[in-house]
């Protein structure tokens, strides 16, 4: 009887390894066993339905600086397997990814259905045993591998496991019970409710380049910011809150944003070039004359926020009023109070310890033939098709180890 490799979860992680492993080593039985009745669902509702497959960024030491968690323990991996590798292998099965203007990396159909197809055929083809419908409750450690006791009552014997099951307590429990340590699961990657915002109104307004701190913190970032019905959203809302998920959780969601919305004028220099405008430009009103690249109704209600009047011209704009109004642009206040999940695309800290992994092989340092990859492990990324590269890579360095059955 041919050897017997599992595989539990059936993400793109799980999909990834199982056709890496398979079309290595045809000889081996290769089992996916995902225990909803849909394959690959994050998949299907990445990017929107059009599924950010990766990000167009091949330099593997720059491409682990958008890891908050594994950063270092994947730069040996992708010296291996990196986003390059993952437009080529999708390419040699007759898939073409475009790169739109932020890096992010797509199919040319922008339907994430071209990805979830060309997984589920390939399996198909290299002869993966797919079951749906099928919960573990139970893992244990036999002489000769491992036992998995399904939900229906029958149980399954394989020489090698993988687990893949992403942020999934119950599985994670169960690699708790073979001794492995689980860092605790917290949110990543969400955006901030501030219920308070005089801003909601401006729901809508993006702006290019803006300056976050959360208050009383190390925290912050620079980068494009969207003012939404409850608060703030946009790239640099999203990394922070990634960079920040412990501390944020730790502090209950809530704290204060600081916000420079002239990115990193100083309220100084803004004062100097305000005051300048009321020798060159004294008669035009102040809320009608937008600075700084702002978006007009911003710098209009900015502008009232600080009780500047719409008859205020700039030859009547005191110094007290100039430096107030500076202040606000530099070091705005708002109050965080809560998260919103980034539309239907959950990402979460946490998951298996590192340390206990080779990243070699993906192999667990705990129980010989118990193998991780995906988000399982305690890694994450920001926004922007690297969680999707970390399954690649991760199911690909697994998948290539359990080939090999010497």
């Amino acid at each position: 009887m041919a050897p017997h490799i599992v595989i539990i979860g059936g993400g793109p992680a799980g999909f990834f390894a199982a056709i890496t492993c398979k079309t290595l080593n045809p000889q081996l039985e290769v089992t996916l066993l995902e225990k909803t009745e849909a394959l690959l669902a994050k998949v299907r509702i990445s990017g929107g339905g059009r599924c950010n497959v990766t990000h167009a960024c091949f330099e593997p030491a720059l491409l682990v600086k958008n890891y908050p968690r594994g950063s270092k323990e994947l730069l040996g991996p992708f010296n291996r397997f990196q986003a390059e590798d993952t437009v080529k292998w999708f390419e040699s099965k007759g898939i073409t990814l475009k790169v739109e203007v932020d890096g992010r990396m797509f199919p040319t159909t922008d339907s994430s259905e071209t990805i979830i197809k060309c997984l589920t055929e390939e399996a198909k083809k290299v002869g993966v045993t797919v079951r749906t419908g099928t919960p573990v409750e139970e893992i244990r450690r036999e002489p000769s591998g491992f036992s998995l006791f399904l939900a229906n009552g029958t149980s399954i014997n394989c020489q090698k496991l993988l687990v893949a099951t992403g942020s999934n307590p119950k599985t994670l429990r169960m690699m708790e019970s073979l001794g492995h340590t689980v860092e605790m699961l917290v949110p990543s990657l969400f955006t901030f409710n501030c219920p308070t915002s005089p801003l909601l109104e401006l729901a809508g307004i993006a702006l290019e380049r803006v300056h976050l701190q959360i208050q009383d913190t190390k925290l912050e970032l620079t980068g494009p910011l969207l003012i939404t019905h409850w608060g703030f959203s946009g790239p640099c809302v999203l990394k922070l809150s990634a960079w920040g998920a412990k501390e944020l959780f730790q502090m209950g969601y809530k704290a204060k944003l600081v916000i420079n919305w002239l990115a990193d004028k100083k309220a100084a220099e803004v004062q100097k070039i305000l005051q300048e405008m009321r020798k060159a430009e004294g008669s035009k009103f102040v809320i009608a004359t937008s600075l700084f690249g702002l978006p007009k109704n911003l710098w209009k209600k900015l502008a009232q926020l600080c009780e500047i009047s719409e008859e205020l011209r700039f030859q009547a704009f005191s110094n007290k009023e100039i430096a107030h109004f500076a202040e606000k642009l530099c070091h705005d206040l708002y109050q965080i109070d809560g998260k919103t999940s980034y539309k239907q695309e959950f990402v979460t800290c946490g998951g298996i310890k590192l340390d206990e992994v080779n990243f070699k092989t993906m192999e667990s340092k705990i129980v010989p033939h118990l193998y991780f990859a995906g988000e399982v492990l305690n890694i994450d990324g920001i926004t922007g098709g690297f969680n999707f590269q970390n399954c690649w890579t991760t199911g690909y360095i697994s998948g290539r180890a359990m080939a090999d059955m010497t």
